[in-house]
């Protein structure tokens, strides 16, 4: 579904921030991409979304990523950002979620009713109408996750899904992340989360892959993680 060959990126000249990055993610995989800070986690979304353009080639369910695809790129990707408030632009959550399938040339009717499905999915039916600067955080970032799956994409991208979330609405949210079918690649520093949602994990360290493999056997291994300036989860500290 999604494939890396060969990929570099350099914001300025002399200082790459992805070298030589080579992946390939399955259809319906889970994957979790982690890192410290500046390993190049962001970079990778932005390039996979066509926001930036590096050297290599990137594809998308066989498709190249170039500026002549990027509408067909962008139907098969749905981007989930980590502040809610940059992805939530219109006044209510109906509004949100209404719009990509209107702009995608569905009748009203049957926009509305992709909408009706997606919210009794995720038991968000009471969410509809409500204005959005006046729900919670964990509400608002249910809602920004029905939003994008109202785009019905074949793949789903996360950046930090579980970020500045109080215990219950980041269990919420987890559980949501586990119930969805779609191919999904997810970044955070929350490596419980990882470790709950996804099967596959990428370390990304100086801008390459440190490590790539089951999330159960990286994410358990001590100095692997603390080589590349990450701890243990916390679910795993002080065990063997």
């Amino acid at each position: 579904m999604i494939e890396f060959q060969h990929v570099s990126f350099a914001y300025e000249k002399g200082r790459p921030v992805l070298q030589d990055v080579s992946f390939r993610i399955g259809r319906g995989e889970a994957v979790g991409l982690i890192g410290a800070n500046g390993a190049g986690k962001s970079t990778v979304m932005k390039l996979l979304l066509g926001l930036l353009q590096g050297e290599g080639k990137i594809l998308v369910d066989g498709t190249e990523v170039r500026r002549d695809t990027l509408g067909e790129i962008r139907r098969k990707l749905g981007f989930v950002l980590q502040n809610s408030d940059d992805q939530m632009f219109m006044p209510t959550v109906y509004e949100d979620m209404i719009f990509a399938p209107l702009n995608y040339m569905l009748s009203r009717e049957e926009a509305d009713a992709r909408v009706d499905a997606v919210l009794a999915r995720l038991h968000l039916e009471e969410l509809k109408h409500r204005y959005n600067h006046k729900i919670s955080g964990g509400e608002k970032r249910m809602a920004a996750i029905a939003t994008i799956l109202a785009m019905e994409p074949e793949a789903i991208l996360m950046d930090e899904p579980t970020s500045a979330l109080d215990p219950c609405n980041r269990r919420l949210v987890i559980n949501t992340i586990r119930e969805l079918g779609q191919t999904k690649l997810i970044t955070s520093h929350d490596l419980d989360m990882i470790l709950d949602t996804c099967t596959r994990v990428i370390l990304l360290s100086n801008g390459r892959i440190a490590a790539d493999g089951p999330a159960e056997e990286l994410l358990r291994d001590r100095a692997l993680l603390e080589a590349n300036r990450m701890e243990l989860p916390l679910s795993l500290m002080g065990r063997g």
